[in-house]
């Protein structure tokens, strides 16, 4: 609609009309609408889901349980009233195998989805790197960071050109913390997945990693009950927002960057502030003794 301001106009009159033709525009369409989602079957994948669901979208949750993966849409479809069953579909598979992530590939129709998320992250091994048998750091890249690579791999190609990918870093890689030595670099090698393929799937797909901080208390369950309490509450006190964060902050980050059609090759922070925060000695830094995301 073109608009030619009237000579004799007020100015008020004008900032009025404007507004208004603003406000009456509908928003665009939100996409993707259709997203695959590996690790969607709790936290913040999970979070996601609902998201994409609430607002009209369909997604497909892939994880290694079976069990998990039921009760996941099951609640999904429960929460946002969607009565579609088909709105959420589950598959079967553990990430860290390349050859079940090309069968995964294999099942979906070519350009039929346009979003790719990995969240995807396992059991975080804590302790001194002369200590931490190295097959745990190894499993977690297994988990965390070879899972997003084959992901990447074998589904990026499969997405609809102007899709997106969204991975998932960490608070670690950019505010280490002692003990922390195998999140923190794969953190980093996901931040670096991450922009290099922003700069090869472009302009087809975007590409961006969210950097969340502690986020998801299930992840902590091996800890010692009282040693996790000690944490999560410590480090809610550090942060500038005074709390840890929740599945639901992380999965309407993660839906932005899948939605942002001018971001890509971001990491993205959602850490509460934790990645400014300040201590005056190092015995106040709660990530200095327990460890973190």
């Amino acid at each position: 609609m073109a608009w030619t301001e009237p000579t004799d106009a007020p100015m008020s009159l004008i900032f009025l009309v404007t507004a208004t033709l603003v406000a009456a525009t509908p928003p665009a369409t939100l996409t993707p609408s259709s997203v695959v989602i590996v690790g969607g079957s709790s936290g913040m994948g999970k979070a996601l889901a609902t998201s994409v669901v609430q607002r009209g979208g369909r997604v497909l949750l892939a994880s290694r349980s079976a069990s998990k993966l039921k009760a996941a849409a099951t609640e999904i479809l429960t929460e946002t009233g969607c009565v579609d069953v088909t709105a959420v579909a589950t598959y079967v598979v553990d990430a860290s195998d390349e050859i079940q992530v090309a069968a995964l590939a294999d099942s979906l129709p070519m350009h039929e989805w346009d979003g790719l998320v990995v969240s995807a992250a396992g059991s975080a091994p804590h302790g001194p790197i002369t200590t931490l048998p190295t097959a745990d750091t190894e499993a977690l890249f297994g988990s965390k960071f070879w899972s997003a690579y084959h992901a990447c791999k074998h589904i990026g190609p499969r997405l609809a050109d102007g899709g997106a990918v969204a991975l998932v870093a960490g608070v670690l890689n950019r505010r280490p913390g002692i003990n922390c030595v195998p999140l923190a670099t794969v953190n980093g090698a996901l931040e670096g997945l991450t922009r290099s393929l922003a700069l090869e799937f472009g302009p087809r797909l975007r590409v961006n990693c969210l950097s969340p901080g502690f986020c998801d208390p299930e992840r902590f369950d091996r800890m010692e009950p009282s040693k996790k309490a000690a944490m999560l509450s410590s480090t809610a006190a550090s942060l500038p927002l005074q709390r840890t964060g929740a599945p639901a902050d992380m999965g309407y980050a993660l839906d932005y960057l899948l939605c942002s059609q001018f971001t890509t090759g971001v990491v993205l922070d959602c850490d509460g502030g934790h990645h400014i925060r300040q201590y005056a000695s190092v015995v106040g830094d709660p990530m200095r003794s327990f460890g973190g995301n």
